[in-house]
């Protein structure tokens, strides 16, 4: 199938060679000329401009950072509704806020533009592996004829509601996971004060109850003091903020949320945005002035 991909990421660019890999023709586009240089590498055609690829392919995929780049990307000066045809497909699987979602999809149904939203959940590692947990809203027809698709980038993909539903599934992703590391962080600092190795601690725990994905995640992360970024502080900074936007919208309290988004606030005011949100850690490093390591 041809494809429109636009957005090349730390996402993106892996869920582009995936959908390569799979035997599509893809048409790529963004802003970072050395990103679609990239893809091109890998196999990629690539487009001038968001317009570009929507008069080329009936299935257009965006994945960016957050909402006024989607509006831009779609609804702005040379932007996929610009070259996009009736009939078109648009499967936007950017994490921005469930109310952008709601309003990109009605510009793109006066247009005759069919629109799902398709957040996703896994960073990097999972983009790689073709293995991410997709979380979509909209018709659900469409969801159906787009999901063999979402399959190739995904390990799984759940229709959950009506078009803003896959990001409103995913801003409870992004809280159960900032609040994860905040709390595996809390608890790794309290057995390490204690004089009790932290690796101990995770072979004695992971198994249980508290065990969970991010912490078998970051834990080793956090002990080995490598906070590369498989997902941005910036960008969780992102997704807590339309979070509790979202939140205030529907009178949902998110008490807990407020407290890390704080943390994540102090982490970016210490340089620290582009470092993996595993740097949670580096809060409490900083409180207790000890550091978490085997």
């Amino acid at each position: 199938m041809k494809l429109g991909f636009i957005g090349l990421g730390i996402m993106g660019k892996p869920m582009v060679k995936n959908l390569l890999k799979a035997g599509h023709e893809v048409i790529v586009y963004d802003v970072i000329q050395s990103n679609v240089d990239q893809a091109v590498a890998e196999g990629a055609n690539p487009a001038n401009s968001s317009k570009e690829v929507a008069e080329q392919c009936k299935l257009v995929i965006t994945m960016l950072p957050n909402s006024p780049h989607v509006k831009s990307v779609v609804m702005g000066e040379n932007g996929v509704l610009d070259g996009a045809q009736p009939g078109t497909i648009l499967v936007d699987m950017s994490s921005i806020a469930p109310q952008a979602s709601q309003e990109i999809c009605k510009a793109c149904g006066e247009k005759g533009i069919k629109m799902i939203d398709a957040p996703v959940s896994g960073g990097e590692p999972k983009a790689v592996d073709g293995t991410l947990s997709i979380m979509v809203g909209g018709d659900e027809e469409v969801f159906k004829e787009v999901y063999d698709i979402l399959m190739v980038m995904g390990g799984s993909a759940v229709h959950c509601g009506d078009i803003g539903a896959g990001n409103t599934t995913k801003l409870a992703n992004q809280i159960i996971v900032a609040l994860n590391i905040a709390a595996v962080s809390e608890a790794f600092m309290l057995s390490t004060k204690a004089g009790v190795n932290p690796i101990k601690v995770f072979d004695a725990i992971k198994g249980g109850l508290a065990g969970s994905t991010v912490m078998n995640a970051k834990v080793p992360m956090i002990t080995e003091g490598n906070f590369e970024p498989g997902f941005k502080i910036n960008l969780h900074i992102k997704d807590l903020n339309n979070a509790l936007e979202t939140g205030h919208n529907v009178g949902a309290p998110l008490p807990l949320a407020s407290q890390v988004m704080e943390m994540l606030q102090t982490l970016k005011a210490d340089g620290l945005g582009d470092k993996d949100h595993s740097a949670i850690a580096k809060y409490y490093e900083k409180v207790a002035d000890a550091e978490i390591r085997k």
